[in-house]
């Protein structure tokens, strides 16, 4: 494992600072350090799988935790009502940097389509 795919796990040993926005047992929640919109929270489980599609083959309760959790940060940020885009980077060609999978929450403003070029993380 690479430092960079171990980021994660160094947040959630408290290694490196993080925003946590949110945290329970099984999932931390914290803010991008390059935010792609005003609302920009990454929601991680802390189990490493290298992907979205890992995840869901392994635990399909832990993924659906992900979307609750964004939904829930979404309420807390006053986006829940005018909008947010919830995204997974799968492999480098989809801009995936991190490989450890962690769902983008982005909102606060007009996101716009999605061929504005990758979303990096």
């Amino acid at each position: 494992m690479s430092d960079m795919d171990s980021l994660f796990l160094r947040i959630i040993a408290r290694e490196v600072p993080a925003d946590i926005v949110r945290e329970n047992d099984r999932v931390i929640a914290i803010r991008d350090i390059n935010p792609q919109a005003p609302t920009h929270v990454l929601v991680v489980p802390k189990k490493r799988y290298r992907n979205a599609a890992e995840l869901a083959a392994a635990d399909p309760e832990l993924l659906a935790e992900l979307f609750t959790v964004a939904r829930e940060i979404a309420a807390q940020e006053g986006i829940e009502e005018s909008g947010y885009r919830l995204l997974f980077n799968t492999g480098a060609d989809a801009g995936q940097t991190i490989f450890h999978v962690h769902l983008h929450l982005l909102g606060g403003e007009p996101l716009g389509g999605l061929t504005g070029g990758p979303l990096k993380g």
